[in-house]
């Protein structure tokens, strides 16, 4: 019988992904959302393409399935939801804060085992390495006022 002793380099099944292979299943799921926005493919075509042309093994691939589809399926959804808070218009938008506010508005809505802290801050930290100079301030605007919308519980100030 194997033991994590047996193998020191290897960490111990928690059961739990690995932040780190979250963060880069959020990356590549942004990146196929920027993608579907110019080329029109079906998301399962990009999925596809993702799986085979980046080394999916350190990444969490239950979860970049999960947002990359839902984001795709609810793009209508998350839009109205978003459009309140933004100060321009959908389409004027840059492509890449586009998709990190998509990607973020799904998470907020969808995944309440992600703290919204934490959608925020990845969101943020998107738009600093794959966006525009300002583009984090403009995710951070949105998300931290989406998230007062749809978190209401976990954003209420204790007292």
């Amino acid at each position: 019988m194997s033991t994590n002793e047996d193998h020191p380099s290897q960490p111990a099944p928690t059961g739990q992904p690995k932040a780190g292979d979250r963060r880069r299943a959020r990356a590549l799921a942004m990146q196929g959302l920027y993608q579907r926005h110019f080329s029109k493919s079906r998301i399962s075509d990009i999925e596809a393409e993702f799986m085979v042309d980046n080394d999916m093994s350190k990444v969490d691939l239950l979860y970049f399935r999960d947002v990359l589809r839902g984001v795709d399926r609810e793009q209508q959804a998350l839009d109205e939801i978003l459009e309140p808070f933004l100060d321009r218009p959908l389409s004027e938008v840059d492509p890449i804060e586009l998709a990190i506010v998509r990607l973020g508005a799904y998470e907020l809505k969808h995944r309440l085992d992600v703290p919204y802290k934490v959608v925020i801050n990845e969101g943020i930290e998107m738009a600093k390495r794959f966006g525009g100079t300002e583009g984090h301030k403009f995710v951070n605007s949105i998300l931290d006022k989406l998230s007062r919308r749809l978190r209401l519980a976990e954003t209420r100030p204790s007292r």
